[in-house]
């Protein structure tokens, strides 16, 4: 009797679980209308800001810089501003106008800045010619070639050379080399990176010094503890200093008459 009781009254709260979950429509109908007001807000909010950003896009009437001007001209920056003009204050793209001025010759980078209500603003740094590339190119204080036909090198630039694409490697290389010569009381006017691999530098006194393919570096300092301490009372009469032995170096002579070179074991270069 117990057993049958328990029986249906579970059945009973059952039945009764059923019919409460039946009756959410309510609810759900009272959630809508939420998700309808939010929406609504949203949908305004987000127009009212459209409003506002096209009432601002007016046409962009004015173009300011600022920048030394040594090597770029103001109409240069303002013809390449000028094709991204006509979208607008708000809608001009900023980032696409500062590649656009960073593509002019001698300009190594730029930014572009909106200036309420009607104007963009230019600030833009030139470029530092460092050394000069083959015949006219231009490398910068990173080493890299900026300019490929200069109209106008200035001379007393140093002069690097090297096959195509090494012109990091020979711009690096000539930093590093240049720093200890100066410490030394010399002074490079000339690089060059040979399609073996082999290095050679020109000083400003007219002396070439080869320094081969193999241990540039160690080479190089052999050179100015040694060999610059010999010569350097007679640069007048020394065409070349070669560096390319394993220990010593040769001298090359403008005259006959000049004393022999510095007694040197064979090179280690294939190329001495």
């Amino acid at each position: 009797m117990n057993l049958q009781w328990l029986t249906r009254r579970n059945r009973f709260k059952k039945r009764v679980t059923v019919e409460k979950r039946g009756w959410q429509w309510p609810k759900f109908f009272g959630d809508w209308r939420i998700y309808a007001r939010r929406t609504a807000l949203l949908v305004l909010i987000v127009g009212a800001l459209a409003g506002l950003t096209w009432s601002l896009d007016r046409p962009i009437r004015v173009i300011s810089m600022d920048g030394a001007f040594q090597r770029v001209s103001p109409g240069q920056v303002e013809k390449a501003v000028a094709p991204f003009t006509q979208a607008g204050f708000m809608s001009a793209d900023i980032d696409r106008i500062q590649r656009a001025v960073e593509s002019v010759p001698w300009v190594d980078h730029a930014r572009v800045e909106r200036r309420f209500p009607n104007s963009l603003h230019v600030a833009l740094v030139e470029e530092t010619a460092a050394a000069r590339w083959g015949e006219s190119g231009l490398l910068n204080t990173r080493g890299q070639l900026f300019v490929r036909e200069a109209t106008h090198v200035p001379a007393e630039l140093p002069r690097l050379s090297g096959p195509e694409g090494t012109e990091s490697q020979v711009a690096q290389r000539y930093l590093s080399a240049q720093g200890r010569m100066l410490e030394a009381g010399m002074r490079i006017a000339a690089l060059r990176l040979d399609e073996r691999g082999a290095w050679e530098l020109d000083l400003d006194s007219g002396v070439t010094v080869r320094l081969g393919r193999r241990d540039v570096d160690e080479r190089l300092d052999r050179f100015i503890r040694t060999a610059s301490q010999i010569i350097a009372h007679r640069l007048n009469d020394i065409t070349y200093v070669d560096m390319r032995y394993s220990n010593g170096f040769a001298i090359g002579w403008r005259t006959a008459a000049a004393p022999a070179s510095v007694p040197a074991k064979h090179s280690d270069d294939a190329d001495a």
